[in-house]
């Protein structure tokens, strides 16, 4: 799949220890790459990195992206062909209490990346993750093209537009000649190993495992959700086809997210994933936040990603959720070392749903 385009290839991978970036790691194990990981800390406990033995299996890096000397040194060590961005500070509510720090962290921080990228001759291509609240939410029934107005309310999401815009200036200025960069911005993402607070899938593991009620704080709040799988094989495909074919791909933005008519609010998730978690119960928080504003829609037009990528999602929501509670079902009674082979089980899967369905990525 994607052209083999990783087979003995060097990638380093920021964030290797977050959700997102330990499914990725583990993909990428998994395509034959030799794979190194820049990350501050172990973001999350119980950690799916961890809980993958993801340290043994990749050079781990530990390091801060705001540190511009300390990422620098890690891409002249590594010497990277292939560059996937996902370090961050992933959570607008914990952007209001540190606000400074997310807009270090999510602007300077990208800033650093692509300052590293400009001086490391070895990269020849990057993908930057943002995120879909790096759009101004107008709170639209339709999707946000990669054309529509960048910013937000919240720190977070301002800071993820301000990244976008960093992103964009370098690109234009100083990568005329390479690396081969773009940008991705993605939905909401669920799928086993998350831990991280404020989020719905692992608020109900927590609680489920507990024989606990869950609280939920905005039922009401609709999100176009995928599993974790679906934004990454666009993350992989667009790197693979930077490498090959960087013809209407270079310097560019993409959304990757499901079918427009895939919008399920925190309450539906909530519902679906009890239907998997006998005994798994759910009550409504009496206040909602006020003052930390979050937008109740918000999802995005994919059509580039389809046009240009022949890229599009694999499962539909029932599909999602039951990938998604099988993998902490499974956790709850494997041991630990089996987790990698059911994680890498759960990855073939999902390329087989793909391919049934003919995904450009998968030939």
């Amino acid at each position: 799949m994607f052209d083999d385009a990783y087979a003995g290839k060097r990638v380093l991978v920021t964030g290797h220890t977050g959700f997102k970036g330990s499914w990725l790691t583990a993909w990428l194990l998994g395509l034959g790459a030799e794979v190194a990981g820049f990350s501050l800390d172990i973001p999350t406990q119980p950690s799916n990195f961890e809980v993958l033995g993801l340290e043994n299996r990749i050079r781990h890096i530990t390091g801060d992206i705001r540190d511009l000397d300390g990422l620098r040194a890690a891409f002249a060590a590594f010497k990277p062909e292939v560059v996937f961005h996902l370090a961050a500070q992933a959570l607008v509510r914990r952007s209001y209490a540190e606000p400074a720090v997310t807009f270090q962290t999510n602007a300077m921080g990208t800033l650093n990346i692509l300052e590293s990228l400009r001086v490391t001759p070895s990269v020849q291509a990057a993908v930057l993750i943002t995120s879909d609240k790096c759009y101004r939410n107008d709170e639209w029934v339709f999707g946000y093209r990669e054309t529509d107005a960048l910013g937000g309310d919240d720190p977070y999401s301002a800071s993820k537009g301000c990244a976008e815009i960093i992103a964009k200036s370098y690109m234009k200025s100083f990568f005329k000649n390479g690396p081969r960069c773009a940008t991705t911005r993605a939905g909401n993402v669920i799928g086993g190993g998350d831990w991280a607070e404020d989020r719905i899938v692992p608020d109900c593991a927590r609680a489920w495992v507990k024989g606990e009620a869950v609280n939920i704080r905005s039922p009401w709040a609709t999100r176009p959700w995928q599993h974790v799988l679906e934004p990454l094989s666009g993350y992989l495909w667009l790197g693979a086809r930077l490498l090959s074919d960087p013809e209407g791909l270079d310097q560019e933005p993409f959304n990757f997210g499901p079918a427009a008519d895939v919008n399920h609010n925190v309450g539906e998730v909530a519902a679906a994933l009890a239907r998997h978690w006998p005994g798994f119960t759910t009550e409504i928080e009496a206040e909602a936040c006020v003052q930390k504003k979050e937008c109740t829609l918000l999802k995005l037009c994919c059509d580039k990603a389809l046009a240009h990528l022949s890229w599009k999602a694999a499962l539909d929501f029932e599909d999602t959720i039951k990938f998604t509670a099988e993998w902490y079902k499974t956790l709850s009674k494997a041991l630990a070392s089996d987790m990698f082979v059911y994680t890498a089980g759960q990855i073939d899967r999902y390329v087989a749903q793909a391919r049934a369905k003919g995904l450009a990525w998968t030939r």
